[in-house]
């Protein structure tokens, strides 16, 4: 059953940063869907759809990798 994950990225400004993010975490094995609603300047919305459970650090990194940041509310 596909799970849904819900994060806040912080730095995201245009539809570069959102393809950036999107290309990152659709890198992840597992990972069927992103979908970025961007705050430009704020904490973009990203839902991730995916088969399996992605830890917290393959999150982290793969943010980290397109260049930007998990805002400390996301969990």
């Amino acid at each position: 059953m596909a799970e849904r994950i819900d994060l806040l990225v912080t730095g995201m400004t245009c539809s570069h940063c959102v393809s950036s993010v999107t290309e990152e975490l659709g890198a992840l094995d597992g990972v069927e869907d992103v979908a970025v609603d961007l705050a430009p300047g704020g904490e973009s919305r990203v839902t991730v759809t995916t088969s399996r459970p992605l830890t917290g650090d393959e999150v982290r990194a793969a943010i980290d990798e397109a260049g930007y940041a998990l805002a400390d509310s996301a969990s």
